[in-house]
């Protein structure tokens, strides 16, 4: 099965945008599962932490959380993100697929299956 992270913004002006940013990602996780591989969902593993360490902790912790995943996939709203632009940064230095919808994802995930 394939890993595929999902990134997106996680920080907001208040805990209701953290959490709002957070259900949008769990939602695209969800959406992978459905397809047949294992979503990798920062968001939700680290919800209940946010407002604990430095930001520069958080950044590097998810960076290596992407290193072993197969692919990456954004939630809505990644460009407002400085993490989500920095892990699709390392995605492009390494030449991991990055997609930006669903049915992209779902082709890549299907040529996989076939090979």
């Amino acid at each position: 099965m394939k890993l595929v992270y999902v990134a997106g913004p996680f920080r907001g002006r208040d805990r209701w945008e953290v959490a709002d940013n957070a259900h949008r990602a769990a939602e695209v996780g969800f959406r992978v599962a459905y397809l047949g591989a294992v979503p990798v969902i920062p968001h939700s593993m680290y919800l209940n932490f946010d407002g604990t360490l430095d930001d520069e902790f958080w950044l590097t912790a998810t960076r290596r959380l992407l290193e072993p995943c197969d692919a990456l996939i954004t939630a809505r709203g990644w460009w407002r993100s400085e993490g989500a632009r920095m892990e699709i940064e390392a995605c492009n230095l390494v030449g991991r697929p990055v997609f930006h919808d669903l049915a992209a994802l779902s082709s890549w995930l299907e040529k996989g299956s076939k090979s």
